[in-house]
């Protein structure tokens, strides 16, 4: 049972305190939370662990975008479910902001209060779907912040309760509107890799998402089956999954909610190669240090790939730098970061990045050497190997049409020098 939540800046201020039960948590526990940001990860929230043991509570914490979502609890509970909860309560505010910071969080406070009010009841999680509690709570537009200021009202609330409520999916509707008898099944992944200085891979997985948009009338039933699922590790479902089906056959039966949604999540490790290489080489002598960085198609996934982008930072104790590349745009970036932008590699030639950088006086050779940051995009093709086998969608009055896609993108590609 969660006893409060709050909302922090980037400075540790709290912009949304949401008591949850009748036992108030005081904001001290804020202050001392930051007292030990300060002090264990230099004041960046990102890097705590999401679950810390002050001497009076159990705090629960999400980073996104310079928001840190922090619980609290005196009660021993499942931490996941905590963090779990958090999550969800970022991704919503997402949903209906469009991004999340603290200017956003302090002009829609009334919203995110009233969104946190309906997500919670007594400090046990109540309606976390984005769709039912939009037939609640209306987005934020241009036409209502007009009439609040117009009126001087500031609330968003619906004067009745979603249909979903006498539905027996709490998801979805028993009737929805402007159906288009339509189903799109999206296979997304970011590719997370590790290339040492002598070139081998040391660490390659994926993180993948299948989301899903419905638009189907009545309350259909769907299943998805993959053609290779025993590659999925670490999944996380959404709640209308079936977990038997899953747990026994490798197959996902669900009745989806109306709409955009996430239906799993998962990880598949141990991945043998990457699409594209980086080859950095850095020599220094007699103050100058020399760089050359080449890139090319290492593995051809068999689709174009697009927006290459190679960055690193500049060391430290470099007094100037002349970078040149004979394909492509490269910009020294005010916080000292190179960035080459390549885009697509051409058919004649393979990209490379060449120049000279010189250190401050007094210093022969470089110490400190740059790690590379490698991004792309593919669309097309899922590069852990996962495919969609077929998706059945039953109890619909006509056959709908079905959609598929799959789009793979650099996550945390490093390449060391």
């Amino acid at each position: 049972m969660l006893q409060c939540v709050f909302l922090l800046s980037d400075s540790g201020e709290v912009m949304v305190e949401k008591q949850m039960t009748a036992h108030r948590v005081d904001r001290a526990i804020c202050g001392w939370f930051w007292d030990y940001v300060l002090a264990h990860a230099g004041g960046d929230a990102s890097k705590v662990l999401q679950v810390v043991v002050s001497p009076t509570h159990y705090l629960f914490q999400v980073y996104r975008n310079g928001v840190t979502f922090l619980a609290c609890t005196q009660v021993e509970m499942p931490p996941l479910m905590a963090i779990e909860f958090l999550s969800r309560v970022a991704d919503v505010l997402t949903d209906y902001l469009g991004d999340l910071n603290e200017d956003i969080i302090k002009d829609n406070f009334v919203l995110v209060y009233q969104i946190l009010d309906e997500m919670m009841d007594n400090g046990f999680p109540l309606t976390t779907e984005p769709n039912i509690l939009k037939e609640m709570i209306a987005p934020p537009n241009i036409v209502s912040k007009m009439l609040n200021v117009v009126t001087g009202k500031s609330s968003n609330l619906g004067n009745k309760l979603p249909d979903a409520t006498a539905s027996f999916v709490p998801w979805r509707t028993t009737v929805v509107k402007d159906a288009s008898n339509e189903v799109y099944v999206n296979i997304v992944e970011e590719l997370d890799a590790c290339v040492n200085r002598e070139g081998a891979l040391v660490k390659c997985e994926a993180y993948g998402k299948i989301q899903v948009n419905s638009s189907l009338p009545g309350v259909p039933e769907l299943t998805l089956s993959f053609s290779n699922p025993t590659i999925i590790n670490e999944v996380r479902f959404h709640p209308c999954v079936r977990f038997r089906p899953w747990e026994s056959n490798q197959i996902l039966s669900f009745v989806p909610p109306d709409g955009q949604f996430e239906l799993m999540s998962y990880r598949v490790k141990k991945l043998k190669t990457t699409p594209i290489y980086v080859k950095p080489q850095l020599t220094s002598d007699s103050g100058n240090c020399r760089v050359n960085v080449m890139v090319g198609i290492k593995n051809d996934p068999g689709k174009p790939i697009d927006s290459i982008t190679v960055q690193f930072r500049l060391p430290p104790l470099i007094a100037s730098a002349d970078l040149t590349a004979n394909y492509g745009t490269v910009d020294i970036l005010a916080d000292q970061t190179c960035l080459w932008t390549i885009g697509q590699i051409p058919k004649d030639k393979a990209p490379s990045l060449s120049g000279k950088l010189c250190l401050e006086e007094g210093l022969t050779h470089l110490h400190t050497f740059p790690t590379f940051e490698v991004k792309f995009k593919i669309m097309g093709v899922a590069l852990s190997g996962l495919q969609i086998d077929k998706l059945e969608v039953r109890n619909t009055p006509n056959a709908p049409y079905k959609g598929f896609r799959a789009q793979t993108q650099a996550g945390r590609y490093e390449v060391r020098s």
